[in-house]
């Protein structure tokens, strides 16, 4: 099984973040305009939280909260979980699964350097295993 490193290759490096003084409305703007589902949020390049979508659902919506006035600060996941890019996709989905997190901040040297989702996972899954079902069926051919 491949590791992260060559998930991040494929689907590139992009990490999008804010502070935590942004304002969550503010957070969610970026994250539409972004077409992603999760923000890193940042401190002078240090990760401190992860804001999700399902933080907005559960922290805002369902306890009455302004997302303009509320930072994301006071929504956000604290210290979030994180792997290095020589993790393991298949410890990436135990982990996840195990955690119930959709999104895992890839860290070296204390620096991020990448995030991946479940889906990105699910679509490397995917590939890899089609390309085992080629390899097989062209030596059932041969």
């Amino acid at each position: 099984m491949k590791t992260v490193k060559h998930i991040l290759q494929t689907k590139g490096a992009v990490v999008y973040a804010v502070s935590q003084s942004t304002s969550v409305f503010d957070a969610l703007q970026t994250m539409m305009e972004k077409n992603i589902s999760a923000l890193l949020i940042m401190e002078q390049e240090t990760l401190v939280g992860i804001f999700t979508e399902r933080d907005y659902a559960r922290k805002i919506i369902l306890q009455g909260k302004s997302s303009k006035e509320t930072p994301v600060q006071l929504v956000m996941t604290p210290n979030p979980r994180t792997i290095t890019t020589d993790e393991k996709v298949e410890n990436c989905m135990e982990l996840m699964t195990n955690n119930h997190v959709r999104h895992l901040p890839v860290v070296e040297s204390g620096q991020v350097v990448g995030m991946i989702s479940i889906g990105d996972l699910v679509k490397h899954i995917i590939e890899d295993q089609k390309q085992t079902i080629d390899q097989l069926q062209n030596y059932i051919s041969s």
